[in-house]
């Protein structure tokens, strides 16, 4: 594989108030015999948890999914990378390790896919590995594009305003400050457009001091947008960015914070559909620093007082680790300490910022709180500020002109903070090794919390006769060895590989699959004879009829004389296809109900490795794209598409043999399946498939 790792790649900078990030050709390494191709300068629009990137950032588009064994994503000259994942489909205890070259590792289980495509954290280094580990053929992951720095991460800053009960009769002293500050995101915390929130509240009171932040405003609504029935002037106002109408909750990303706006005008029990969100939401999300907001505040000084009823965000939100808290409803501005939601101080807690200085007449304090107050002023206007880092914050206080009081806070993030530790990684997940020849795998050290240590390697549960060498044998995390395996003339047998990294005490492993002995490089079937192909053999196809089958077809045909299943074979009697008799009419046995596969035995994938085989696809009019016929490798855990023919609607195709050739290069010297699908995807229709004559060659 000619490498373009280290190859040069220009990309301009846009600063702008909402981050803009801008796009650069991307550096691929995937894994040995892949292509490495730089990709056009877009990066595709897609479905996503939003994500606004810290000034400065880049981003650029890669094509990378499901490689086989994982691979390497690198940006030269970047000090740190975010992924971008468009697909984390894990099933059972399956995961991917994504792990930065200099620092940071992260474990992905099915748990952390939000149902859209999301940003990973940021992850030190000029290059992040992503290593798949996979039981389940039904598991894959797919990276679109990253984000990157250029400056180190600790530098890398986002700068988020916030402030509740804004206008008010003093909020054109209030947005001043909002644009000196030149946040990229605003935050409100309810009571925006007083008295009723209603369209004419909006657009008199609120829009010629504030709708000039209206693109990067993130809103949640208070009890007086509520005074227009349903908060209609709050959802016709702000749109799509304030959620769902009727719900008013959402959740996005700001750098590695993790942003969630709640409504604490409708139900919000511990059983509510809200909170239900709310914990799925926090479970999916992998940021080190989480912050949430809503208008009623569990602790209040104020008029107000404290407010139980919010009492399952705040339990939720510590629950997951939480770090901040932005709130409104009394006008005054009250700071807490980190704490549990019935006011006991917990280095552990969430801290309540209580932020309703943002226009309305202010409130003085006249109720207790169970709330551990820090500090606090009813007697000035003003803004929240919030500069964020991957690992902490800085909270200011910023007082409109003319008035003094300010605070200032700061904290270190609770999933942030963490003990140094390392990880171990192995690519590619499984291996040939023919008895007389050596394979390399590649481990890869990673470290997390400044760890800095020395790192020995070892490995055990070898197959019988083959022996494995380390260079080196110990590394200083991040750091990678190269595993040599070694076969002897009369190794042979299969076995789970255990790679272990010992450093003061500690260990940790990763797993590679490796076969020996004298098994032929190369495959050969012509379905004369049973060589071992398996039906269904992950248990998850969902067809009724048409199942694949080794047999000999007997012809179908529709009312028109289309022929949809050929009763010839390419060479002999038998062949592979779906459904082998033709029962009492053409859509008696063809595909239906879903999906159904045939797995391989074991290949050995030559040198210079080849795919040719015979098929054939037909189907009626009332097909759709939703059908197919596909050829996967299955190299150890990852599952890798390699051919595909789709269906189409309104056009009948007719049975015909015909040959495919793919190329396997990537897959030399490793033992994989073939995994041969078709399916009948959508509404029912006919779909008929057949494969005869496979062969890989070198």
């Amino acid at each position: 594989m000619k490498s373009l790792l280290r190859g040069r790649w220009r990309a301009s900078t846009i600063y702008a108030a909402a981050a803009v990030v801008t796009v650069a050709a991307a550096v691929v390494a995937l894994p040995s015999g892949g292509d490495v191709k730089p990709l056009a300068a877009a990066v595709p629009d897609v479905p996503q948890v939003p994500q606004l990137a810290e000034p400065g950032t880049q981003s650029a588009a890669v094509a990378f999914a499901n490689s086989a064994g994982g691979g390497q994503v690198c940006q030269p000259g970047a000090q740190w990378l975010r992924l971008r994942f468009t697909d984390l489909t894990l099933r059972g205890n399956d995961s991917v390790t994504v792990t930065g070259t200099k620092s940071g590792s992260y474990t992905f289980t099915a748990a952390h896919w939000p149902g859209k495509a999301f940003h990973t954290k940021a992850f030190e280094g000029d290059c992040v590995r992503v290593s798949p580990s996979f039981a389940d053929s039904g598991s894959r992951y797919a990276v679109d594009s990253y984000q990157y720095g250029t400056q180190a991460l600790a530098a890398a800053t986002a700068t988020v305003a916030a402030i509740g009960d804004v206008c008010g009769s003093a909020c054109n002293q209030t947005a001043p400050v909002v644009k000196n500050i030149n946040p990229q995101a605003l935050i409100l915390a309810g009571d925006i457009a007083y008295d009723s929130g209603s369209s004419s509240d909006f657009r008199d009171r609120y829009d010629p001091y504030y709708g000039q932040f209206k693109s990067i405003t993130y809103p949640s609504p208070g009890n007086h947008e509520y005074g227009t029935s349903g908060a209609a002037g709050y959802f016709d106002y702000f749109g799509a960015r304030a959620g769902e109408r009727g719900k008013g909750y959402y959740s996005y990303d700001v750098g590695d914070w993790h942003f969630i706006a709640l409504n604490s005008n409708i139900t919000r029990d511990a059983s509510s559909a809200q909170v239900t969100w709310l914990k799925n939401d926090l479970a999916a999300n992998t940021k080190p620093c989480t912050a949430a907001y809503w208008h009623h505040p569990r602790f209040s000084r104020g008029d107000h007082g404290d407010n139980t009823s919010v009492t399952p965000f705040f339990d939720a939100l510590y629950n997951a680790k939480a770090d901040l808290i932005i709130v409104g409803h009394d006008h005054n501005y009250q700071r807490y300490a980190p704490a549990k939601s019935n006011g006991t101080r917990d280095a552990n807690g969430v801290r309540q910022l209580l932020i309703g200085t943002g226009g309305k007449a202010l409130y003085r304090f006249n109720q207790s709180t169970v709330g551990p107050v820090e500090a606090s002023n009813d007697n000035t206007f003003g803004v929240g500020k919030l500069t964020l880092t991957a690992t902490g914050y800085r909270s200011d206080f910023v007082p409109v002109s003319g008035r003094d009081y300010t605070d200032t806070v700061s904290g270190t993030c609770h999933k942030a903070a963490s003990s140094p530790s390392f990880s171990v990684g192995a690519t590619p997940s499984s291996v040939a090794v023919p008895a007389g020849t050596s394979r390399t795998v590649s481990v890869d050290v990673g470290a997390t919390g400044g760890f800095t240590g020395s790192v020995a390697l070892s490995v055990s549960g070898l197959p019988s006769g083959v022996t494995g060498s380390f260079s080196p044998s110990s590394v200083t995390a991040p750091g990678t060895s190269t595993l040599t395996l070694t076969a002897s003339a009369t190794a042979s047998g299969s076995a789970t590989a255990t790679i272990t990294g010992t450093s003061g005490g500690v260990s940790k492993t990763a797993s590679v699959s490796v076969t020996a002995g004298d098994t032929p490089a190369g495959f050969t079937d012509d379905f004369e004879s049973d060589k071992g192909w398996v039906v269904n053999a992950s248990g998850s196809d969902t067809a009724t009829t048409g199942k694949w089958e080794r047999g000999d077809p007997e012809e179908t045909r529709e009312a028109d004389g289309s022929v949809k299943q050929l009763g010839t074979t390419t060479s002999g009697t038998n062949c592979l296809v779906t459904g082998r008799l033709a029962g009492a009419s053409d859509g008696a046995n063809d595909v239906d109900g879903g999906l159904t596969s045939m797995t391989s035995p074991q290949i050995s994938v030559p040198s210079g490795g080849k795919l040719t085989f015979s098929y054939t696809f037909a189907h009626g009019d009332n097909s759709s794209t939703s059908d197919f016929f596909r050829v996967h490798v299955l190299d150890g855990t990852s599952k890798v598409k390699v051919f595909e023919k789709l269906g189409a609607s309104g056009v009948k195709v007719a049975g015909g043999w015909q040959t495919a050739t793919v190329d396997l290069a990537q897959f030399a010297g490793r033992s994989v399946k073939l995994v041969i699908e078709a399916a009948d995807a959508s509404t029912a229709s006919l779909w008929e498939s057949a494969v005869d004559d496979v062969r890989v060659t070198g």
